[in-house]
Order: C-alpha cells, then structure tokens, then sequence
C-alpha cells in the first residue's frame, strides 16, 4: 500500500511538472506567380483566428512557417506529430496533412491551389477552411492553434462515390399485413381430415392380410431378426445424439452381419408357411 501510494504521488508529480509546447514567430506568406509577396502576418497565438481572411489566387503561394520550442527553456523542440487541419465548417469536410519538423523545432509547408495535396478537401463554393495546427508528443501537452481562415479558387466538387446512394436516409417502411383467413366450418374439416387418413386406413388393412400375426411374429425364427431392425434404428439415433459417422459405420458392420443371417432365417421361416399353406 505504501510503495503504490508512493509511485501515485510520483507520478502526480511528474505530470505536474510536464512542460508545455508553444510556437515562435509563426507567420506566413503569399506569393504571386512571379515570386512577389502580396501579404505577410505573423499568426497571434493569443486569438481564435486573424480577423480577414487569407486568401489565394490560382498561381499563388502560400508560405507557413514556425518554430516549435519548449515553453520552459525556449529551446527547439521536434515533437512526435504535427499536422496541419483543414477544416470546412459549412459542408462538415475536413483535411489533415502531416508537416515535416526539424530536430530544432523548425517548419515549413507551402500550398500551391494549383497542385493542391491529396488531403485538401473541395471548396467548389469557396468555403473558408478553417487552418489549425495540431502538435502531439508523448513528453508535453498537446497543443492546438487555430490559424487562419484560408480562402480558395474555386474547385471541382469531390466526387460521389457509387454506393453513396445506398446510405442515404430511405422513405419510411410501413408494413401491411393481411387479414386473417376465415377457417372453415368444422364439419368440413372433419371430412377432409377422414379423407386424409383413409388411405392409412386401407394400408392398415392390406398390411393385416400380409403381415404375420403376432405370435408368428415372436417365433424363434422371426423374431431375431425384429430385434436386429430395432437395434439398427438405436444405432442410428445414438448417432444422432452422440456417435461420429466413423462409429456408426463401424459398429453398423458389425450389427449387420447378425441382421443379414436372422433375416434370412425370418424369409425362409415366412417362405415356408406360405408354401405350406398352399
């Protein structure tokens, strides 16, 4: 208990003293298609956004430049992630591109619209995106700074996919059921139940003229053969219960050769009387 509670506070303790991330001389530039600069800020960390909005023409340049430092000793840091997010508050899009760092803390990102990277999201309507920085380290807080608000041309709108359709909201199914069949009058369907068990009926009687009577059926010489079916159709339930097809086709071997000699005798027995009789 003590030594956990010990570990507890040093923990405590080293989350308390865990420095901090910030950003030195922030600032971006845009560029004409000649090089030349049109407009340079220094981005204010101590504001949401700079309040106009940066926008590019076609042939222009966008130049961000910062220096990511510890707050604690001013020195350069390079921490794990940095990213920079694009984000479309109108149409719900957003864009997050990796920015390459320095091991003194130093970065830099252009943005060309003419050759946009892969991670830009559409703006056919000219949206503003919203430009926040994103820095992640396993040593510091992380640290979120909200830019600027990034205007561009106009682009072609992103593409739809072929089973976006499938995943929109659909109308509302409403089931109908039909009504229930009115039964018939219970006369008839006692007749149709006599017609349906008549042909039982005459079976049982045809079988009476050709069956054994039931003391043929327990002779010595039938009988075997009875009990060796039964055993079968026990056979077969335990394999439906327990056995494996390799189990029921062994002891099925076994049990036939019993089965075959007694059924045999049972013919004969049968053949016998019937020759008999005549």
């Amino acid at each position: 208990m003590v030594s956990s509670s010990v570990w507890s506070l040093f923990l405590f303790a080293l989350l308390a003293q865990a420095s901090t991330l910030t950003l030195k001389s922030p600032r971006f530039t845009v560029l004409d298609s000649k090089g030349s600069q049109l407009r340079q800020e220094s981005c204010v960390l101590t504001s949401k956004t700079l309040a106009t909005p940066v926008q590019l023409d076609a042939k222009d340049t966008l130049k961000l430049a910062f220096q990511v430092v510890d707050q604690e000793s001013g020195k350069g840091f390079q921490p794990h992630q940095t990213f920079l997010r694009f984000y479309d508050e109108k149409n719900n899009e957003e864009g997050i591109q990796p920015v390459r760092v320095t091991p003194g803390g130093k970065a830099k990102f252009d943005l060309n619209p003419s050759k946009p990277p892969l991670s830009l999201p559409p703006t056919p309507n000219q949206d503003p995106l919203k430009v926040s920085l994103i820095i992640g380290s396993s040593q510091h807080d992380p640290l979120t700074v909200e830019l600027f608000d990034l205007i561009l041309p106009a682009s072609q709108p992103a593409p739809q996919h072929p089973d976006e359709a499938s995943f929109r909201l659909r109308p509302e199914i409403q089931h109908t059921f039909r009504p229930d069949h009115k039964q018939p009058p219970k006369a008839i369907s006692a007749i149709f139940s006599l017609l349906v068990a008549a042909p039982w009926l005459v079976l049982v009687g045809l079988w009476s003229q050709v069956a054994p009577s039931p003391t043929r059926a327990f002779s010595p010489s039938i009988l075997p053969f009875i009990v060796s079916l039964g055993a079968f159709e026990g056979l077969l339930f335990w394999y439906w219960v327990d056995l494996k097809l390799g189990q029921v086709l062994l002891y099925g071997f076994f049990l036939a050769i019993p089965t075959i000699l007694t059924g045999k005798q049972a013919l004969t027995s049968i053949g016998g009387q019937r020759v008999g009789r005549k």
